[in-house]
């Protein structure tokens, strides 16, 4: 029996060590879905109920594997539908490779059903390298390219194949001319910057008195060198979202999470520092770095294109950050001054930890909101991948969960899009089944894209050495981020048709899966919950009916937001007495003073 197109690219994608596609069938791909039943489905289809969620679920494998994502759709809706994935893709900068369906060459041009210039349409968000494959002499060039290039470029690829031609015999390219032949290997290698950009880096590092690092994502794999140059320099170590566990947040020094949704202490060191080392970040926030002129900076990012645009760093250290950290970290003086600096950062992370678990003890209606993320913290595994939506569920998640080394964690950090937790966590558990899994959501999120991707939770349990995978909803029956985003910055009340969400039973729902399902009505049953959820034999849903009026109040809250959303309780909110006894008992207990040390 003759070599399909299709059956050549499953055998390539087998030589690039690739074990799971995640897609949703179509007849723009019915070769390729025949194909896949003669290798037996390897490498493993995984079927989502929606093609947005293959590609979530690619991405999220993509994050935690280290590996290229790859997802599969059909020609027209199907390969729409892949789009909010594949843009989250490129801005958090993750390899994934789309594979899509088209139309038969024969009726391109033609208005056919189904038929969608999909050059076009994935020119912006796969813009590092599309391709259409009209004969199959392009394969395998043009696979390997997109899956290197992913690689290289950390970011979305995409491959269209009309129908016609998956279908066709496939014959390799030939020694000829105009012909493009291809091979597979893709060894490593590793960006350092110059000599004498290190030592002007060094000069700079070396007069500070009052250092501060952040790293983002890129710094994940230089945890040692980060660690050991923090010390050195006596700095405060910042985290943006996506580089919540590229540090143990169980150091001293390590101040948290930075932004609308980070803390006190990372605030603090940003305002009050005055020498700014970014590792492995492109934070766009630039309100919350130092303020111009007043200290002294020095980047280092894998990327030149990324480099040097967030603040006015005097050197930009093109270069991987463990290998340049590396040849940087004998530059340093270690016979620096005193430590007074490196004792207050210190000081203000514990008085902060104080604060949160304050908040999270004050009472709400019915659940604290904060409470649930408190509550989970020592209870997660050592091993335990942690998925967050976007929404005022991404505070809790910034702020409450403490990563411990081992411990992996990833959100929409740059797209900050709807509806990724569930299938971040499903990608998850496909990339690392020997783990626990648990994605934090709102009830908007699980509305949106949640709930149907337990069916696929459910269809998949078995395949998973450890079948854990903890789905915890924040029910509060409000578009919570949103409503409050009108109270600060607004000014503006809640506008209930359009942030009013209805009660649903998601537990009952997950039940009806044959899954666990526990609503928590009460504080004093979450942490049960929790226990449950951990100990559970397959995928479990916990969901906890919280107060939306508690506020995620940033950590530099000033007398404009405030006055701000005094004016909206006085334009009617119709939460506005709750809100009002909820934002300053949370904001009081800033104030408070520490807790006397035993």
């Amino acid at each position: 029996m003759s070599t399909k197109v299709s059956d050549h690219i499953l055998e390539r994608l087998r030589e690039w060590g690739v074990d799971h596609v995640f897609g949703y069938p179509g007849d723009g791909i019915n070769g390729l879905l025949a194909a896949w039943g003669r290798a037996d489905n390897q490498p493993r289809f995984v079927q989502s109920r929606h093609e947005e969620m293959s590609a979530f679920e690619a991405v999220g494998y993509a994050k935690f594997s280290g590996r290229i994502g790859v997802c599969a759709a059909t020609s027209g809706p199907g390969a729409i539908h892949l789009l909010n994935g594949l843009y989250d893709a490129k801005l958090d900068h993750v390899p994934v490779l789309a594979i899509v369906g088209q139309t038969h060459r024969t009726a391109m041009g033609g208005s056919y059903q189904q038929e969608v210039d999909l050059h076009t349409l994935f020119k912006d968000v796969a813009s590092e390298f599309v391709e259409t494959v009209t004969v199959p002499e392009q394969l395998p060039n043009v696979l390997d390219r997109a899956i290197r290039t992913a690689y290289a470029r950390r970011c979305p690829t995409a491959i269209i194949i009309p129908g016609d031609v998956q279908e066709l015999d496939y014959s390799a390219p030939t020694h000829e001319f105009k012909m493009v032949p291809s091979s597979l290997d893709r060894s490593d290698w590793t960006a350092v910057p110059t000599q004498e950009s290190l030592e002007r880096a060094a000069e700079i590092l070396n007069s500070g008195a009052k250092p501060a690092i952040l790293i983002g994502q890129g710094a994940a794999g230089a945890r040692a060198e980060v660690e050991r140059i923090a010390e050195l320099l006596g700095a405060g170590v910042a985290k943006a979202l996506l580089g919540k566990d590229a540090l143990s947040d169980e150091l001293p020094y390590v101040t948290g999470s930075i932004g609308l949704l980070g803390t006190r202490p990372s605030y603090e060191l940003m305002r009050d520092c005055d020498t700014l080392l970014t590792i492995g970040s492109s934070f766009p926030y630039t309100q919350f770095l130092p303020e111009f002129g007043k200290a002294r900076g020095v980047q280092i990012d894998i990327d030149p294109h990324m480099i040097g645009m967030r603040y006015p760093y005097e050197v930009n250290l093109v270069g991987d950050a463990k290998a340049t950290l590396q040849r940087l970290i004998p530059m340093l003086d270690v016979e620096r001054g005193g430590r007074e600096w490196f004792d207050t950062v210190c000081g203000n992370v514990t008085r902060w930890r104080e604060v949160m678990e304050r908040r999270a003890q004050q009472s709400a209606d019915p659940i604290n909101p904060e409470y649930v993320a408190h509550a989970l913290d020592p209870l997660l595994p050592d091993n335990a991948i942690v998925t967050s939506d976007s929404g005022s569920t991404a505070n809790w998640y910034a702020r409450h969960l403490t990563m411990r080394p081992g411990m992996r964690a990833s959100l929409s950090g740059t797209l900050a899009t709807m509806g990724p937790g569930v299938p971040y966590a499903i990608g998850a558990k496909f990339a690392h089944p020997d783990r626990p899994a648990i994605a934090l959501v709102g009830d908007g999120a699980m509305q949106m894209n949640g709930m149907a991707e337990l069916i696929t939770a459910a269809k998949y349990r078995d395949l998973w050495e450890d079948p854990r995978l903890i789905i915890a909803i924040w029910n509060n029956h409000d578009l919570n981020q949103v409503t409050w985003e009108m109270r600060a910055m607004e000014g503006a009340p809640s506008f209930l048709p359009s942030q009013q969400l209805p009660d649903v039973q998601y537990a009952a729902f997950a039940r009806s899966l044959g899954l666990t399902g526990i609503r928590v009505e009460k504080p004093d049953d979450v942490e049960a919950a929790w226990r449950a959820g951990l100990g559970a034999d397959g995928p479990a849903v916990l969901e906890f009916l919280t107060d939306p009026a508690v506020p995620p109040i940033p950590p530099h809250a000033n007398w404009d937001q405030m006055e701000a959303t005094a004016a909206s309780i006085l334009k009617g909110d119709a939460d506005r007495a709750s809100m009002v006894k909820q934002g300053f008992k949370a904001k009081v207990q800033e104030f408070l003073p520490g807790r006397e040390k035993k």
